[in-house]
């Protein structure tokens, strides 16, 4: 038996970064990359490593370029702390497993460090793989915590339950994290929307790592938490504008949104400090009509565009910055 699972990447169409403080956010899965994860029964339970977790260099250059790309770790780390998360939960919820080993390897083009969610899809990948071999089933509503467990928990890197819940619910979600419903029930209250509503989208993402992920480090959190009055009103703010997007796509006015998401990304911008290369890539959209804004913390922006023509334009202001431009893929082929 050999058991394949994919998960996708996945960008922020409005509403982000409140996610992460009771807010709403809208996401959608991009399937143009992937992260899959393959599990046969073996005599014992081995993990294979993947090219990102090799320890042997051409040179002390090949070295600090791998460690730029894919950082001190890759993604052995991730399947184990999966596998030791399935089992806690299992244990918690009083399920039995079976006796028989296993062997896992993953593979992943998903672009590293420009904020597409590429560590949670190789993690929602293994756990639905680990579902199946188990034949355990996980309420749905219940696996993003459980892929946001592996990285918060087990690994201690700093993540939110929007980039889980797009991967394991696929589509375009709008979430909900109300604060009542969170603290009660540990998740937030998710809503599908038909893809055939979005516009047309692109995402942009940076080539160059040096410009990856937008540099905010300046206490967001500690501020909100204070009650500081600029960041909890930001948050309601990005809240609203997922809420009249939301409305605006289920109405059938979804080419209409392209102002909400600079609206979204504007406010960033003021909120937090982030870095030239970021700024200079929303910019360059926005010089030819597009839309723009973060798919996630930096390295990537998605907004909407009018016509063949102008996706045309955004590909050439790109192409020059080292960026790359594609047309999201939302729903499966055939």
């Amino acid at each position: 038996m050999v058991i394949r699972k994919k998960s996708y990447a996945r960008a922020g169409l409005v509403g982000n970064p409140s996610d992460g403080y009771f807010g709403k956010t809208i996401s959608f899965i991009i399937r143009n990359f992937e992260a899959e994860v393959v599990l046969y029964e073996t005599p014992e339970l081995r993990i294979e490593p993947n090219y990102r977790d090799h320890s042997v260099f051409d040179d002390i250059s090949h070295l600090a370029k791998d460690v730029g790309q894919f950082g001190y770790y890759g993604g052995i780390r991730l399947l184990k702390a999966t596998v030791k998360v399935f089992h806690d939960y299992c244990v918690r919820e009083g399920i039995a497993l079976h006796d028989r080993n296993f062997t896992l390897r993953y593979e992943s083009n998903i672009p590293p460090q420009v904020g597409m969610a590429g560590s949670s899809a190789i993690i929602c990948s293994c756990m639905r793989a680990l579902m199946e071999f188990y034949e355990v089933e996980v309420p749905k509503e219940k696996q993003p915590n459980l892929v946001l467990s592996v990285e918060n928990d087990e690994l201690g890197i700093p993540a939110g339950l929007q980039d889980r819940v797009i991967q394991v619910f696929e589509g375009v979600v709008f979430m909900d994290f109300n604060r009542g419903h969170v603290e009660e029930l540990g998740h937030g209250i998710y809503e599908e929307i038909d893809p055939t509503l979005l516009p047309p989208l692109y995402v942009a993402y940076t080539k160059k790592l040096s410009e990856g992920t937008e540099v905010f480090h300046n206490d967001i959190r500690s501020r909100w938490k204070r009650g500081e009055r600029d960041v909890v009103s930001a948050m309601y703010h990005w809240a609203a504008l997922a809420e009249r997007v939301k409305e605006m796509l289920l109405s059938g006015r979804g080419r209409d949104i392209g102002p909400l998401l600079n609206e979204n990304f504007d406010l960033r911008r003021r909120l937090y400090q982030i870095s030239k290369g970021n700024i200079d890539m929303v910019e360059a959209a926005r010089s030819v009509g597009a839309s723009a804004k973060f798919t996630g913390s930096g390295g990537a922006i998605v907004g909407t565009y009018e016509d063949d023509a102008m996706f045309s334009k955004i590909q050439e202001v790109m192409e020059p910055m080292g960026i790359a431009v594609i047309r999201p893929q939302v729903l499966p082929v055939g």
